[in-house]
């Protein structure tokens, strides 16, 4: 239902790779950002960061806050904010759920991809999760570690 898989023709703009490593992400959402122009033209360059980048639930609507898209130089006078707060578009019971997720303790709606569509959309993939314990940072790790080590035996031993 909520859970979507991202298509192999997505253009990625913007990637949060630390948030899958602080956040044990249990459930994702695709959202759609309401943009101006100047802002889609950055987007088009491929300048963008959401690395501290968070989502919020103001009222009945998600905001999408401190999002870093560049100013895009040839547009002058007419650009847009670079860190303005951009309205995420979801459905109302995707946004009902996030809500219900974000009363439970230690929820945070993390973004984790940035990309356009097959259709040419920006959309944003989002996470809801748990902040990570350095113990279990060091668990992660670990595993990643032997992952590695169990492929490179299988490829020496054949």
């Amino acid at each position: 239902m909520a859970k979507k898989k991202e298509n192999s023709q997505n253009k990625l703009i913007a990637e949060n790779r630390r948030a899958r490593y602080d956040y044990a992400i249990e459930e994702t959402f695709e959202a759609g950002i309401q943009l101006v122009g100047t802002e889609v033209k950055a987007l088009r360059e491929g300048r963008a960061n959401i690395a501290e980048s968070y989502a919020s639930v103001e009222g009945n609507e998600v905001y999408l806050i401190n999002a870093n898209i560049p100013i895009y130089a040839p547009a002058s006078q007419f650009n847009h904010a670079p860190k303005r707060p951009r309205k995420l578009l979801l459905k109302r019971r995707e946004i009902n759920m996030l809500i219900g997720d974000m009363q439970r303790k230690g929820r945070t709606i993390v973004p984790l991809k940035m990309y356009f569509n097959n259709t040419g959309f920006v959309k944003l993939l989002l996470g809801v999760g748990m902040g990570k314990k350095s113990i279990d940072k060091r668990e992660t790790e670990k595993k990643r570690d032997w992952q590695k080590q169990k492929a490179r035996l299988m490829r020496d031993r054949g």
